[in-house]
């Protein structure tokens, strides 16, 4: 198995990158959070996944380890291929990912071509124990309280004009820094806090 490839950029696009190591040039396809993290980049170290089919060997490769990790859970979610994969971590970086899926947010998820209602509800139903467990987050933080309060905090928010993915970033911080959040009202304001600054 190969585990990284360590060498020269010697062709790059949103899609796959070409990097060259012990005078061999090894085709990787990537994510877009990958490609925009490399861009600049002339040499590069990318952990890879090493996928095998019948008919086709593929290599693809992750700027950091919490993104291949997230890439080999979703290939083990039943209906989601390695493309499928890539195409979801292409629309949201690994945090939204995890937010969207401990959050049981269906409507984000669903947003990724591709992928449709049930599939969605596959992806959380089978993610997010493993990603609560993997991440030690507070049990609390997931509870249907929070969730329900997460749920209208996020709308309110999003209709106050605050990007979805910032919004849900600040609202995890915020159930990780105070899971007795009670309120709506409170949880609001703590995050509108988190958002300017």
């Amino acid at each position: 198995m190969i585990a990284y490839v360590k060498g020269t950029l010697a062709h790059k696009n949103p899609s796959f990158v070409i990097v060259e190591a012990g005078g061999i040039g090894y085709h990787i396809n990537v994510s877009l959070y990958t490609y925009t993290k490399i861009e600049g980049a002339e040499q590069v170290t990318l952990l890879t996944h090493f996928h095998v089919k019948e008919d086709q060997q593929t290599l693809f490769g992750f700027y950091e380890e919490q993104e291949r990790n997230l890439f080999r859970l979703l290939i083990s979610v039943n209906g989601v291929g390695p493309a499928t994969a890539l195409v979801v971590l292409s629309t949201m970086n690994p945090e939204e990912l995890r937010a969207a899926v401990i959050g049981e947010d269906v409507g984000t998820i669903r947003r990724v071509k591709g992928i449709g209602p049930k599939t969605a509800q596959r992806i959380i139903l089978d993610l997010k124990d493993k990603m609560v467990k993997e991440s030690g987050e507070s049990p609390t933080m997931l509870s249907p309280q929070s969730n329900t309060l997460r749920t209208e905090a996020l709308s309110a928010l999003v209709n106050l004009g605050f990007a979805r993915p910032s919004v849900q970033r600040a609202l995890n911080r915020v159930l990780a820094a105070h899971p007795q959040t009670a309120t709506p009202e409170d949880l609001i304001k703590r995050s509108l806090r988190e958002l300017s600054s």
